[in-house]
């Protein structure tokens, strides 16, 4: 995997993303491992969310009532997760700002909080009308606690600005998980249901307009498929009620730059989406 420091030198990306035709950011190189390769065609790289600052009391929303998720009194078939699961599952749901964070960085409901250094709940506005959602934090993130942190985090940013859009204004960046799994490896079913809750929760309580997904991993888990990601871009989707728009993951733009015009169509249906919304 290469540093951060490999992928500045290679990519020197531009500011921001224009949004017409002409956007190029400078030459991303070839992919720099076999693992980016295996990848490509998922739109995937390893992400990340950073931690949530406190607030004010004053400032958290009344709590609303909590979702109910699908009563599991018995260990769900193949994921491992355990049988106590929705009693955890209901006492998320009731959790705030102030306790949420604190919550993730005391979770030990999988192995990942045996490996990590950080844990990264998210980032941005708390009352985001957009929400980014990626699949797992990567090595940088997990040293620093921030999602985005490294060159995919640059494009990102320039992604929202083109759109007008910024992470600590308008926009929450989070994670399916919030632990790296060692290696960037991909993330365990039973990782997945572990984390699930708290994303649920940090949905719930942004109330975001629209969510992103992306790159295909993410977007497998919250539409509960294995569609390819060329299959689930270009039309709404839906999770938890929410619109939900299906892109590549700006990791793997850096590899693909072709693919920059279809991820702006992208963002275009988003932000429509987002106005009728």
């Amino acid at each position: 995997m290469p540093t951060r420091h490999d992928l500045l030198v290679e990519l020197g990306l531009a500011p921001i993303w224009r949004r017409r035709a002409g956007v190029e950011f400078p030459g991303a190189g070839e992919p720099v491992a076999a693992e980016a390769a295996a990848t490509a065609e998922s739109g995937d790289i390893g992400t990340a969310a950073g931690p949530v600052a406190p607030v004010p009391a004053s400032a958290a929303r009344e709590p609303r009532a909590a979702w109910a998720p699908e009563a599991q009194a018995e260990v769900r078939a193949g994921s491992g997760e355990p049988a106590d699961a929705e009693p955890r599952r209901l006492r998320i749901s009731g959790l705030e700002w102030l306790d949420l964070a604190a919550d993730v960085d005391a979770c030990t409901a999988c192995g990942l909080a045996r490996t990590r250094r950080c844990s990264v709940p998210g980032v941005g506005a708390r009352e985001a009308e957009w929400l980014f959602v990626g699949e797992a934090p990567g090595a940088e993130e997990d040293e620093r606690g921030e999602p985005f942190v490294g060159q995919a985090g640059k494009l990102l940013d320039a992604m929202l600005a083109a759109l007008s859009l910024a992470r600590g204004r308008n926009v929450y960046i989070a994670n399916v998980l919030k632990c790296r799994p060692p290696g960037n490896r991909t993330p365990e079913p039973a990782e997945v249901e572990a984390c699930r809750p708290y994303l649920d929760r940090q949905i719930e309580l942004i109330r975001p307009k629209l969510i992103v997904a992306l790159g295909r991993s993410a977007a497998n888990t919250m539409l509960a498929n294995d569609a390819t990601i060329a299959s689930l871009r270009g039309r709404v989707h839906r999770y938890r009620g929410v619109p939900l728009i299906v892109t590549y993951h700006p990791a793997y733009l850096l590899r693909n730059l072709p693919d920059k015009a279809k991820a702006w169509d992208d963002l275009l249906l988003a932000r429509r989406t987002a106005v009728a919304g």
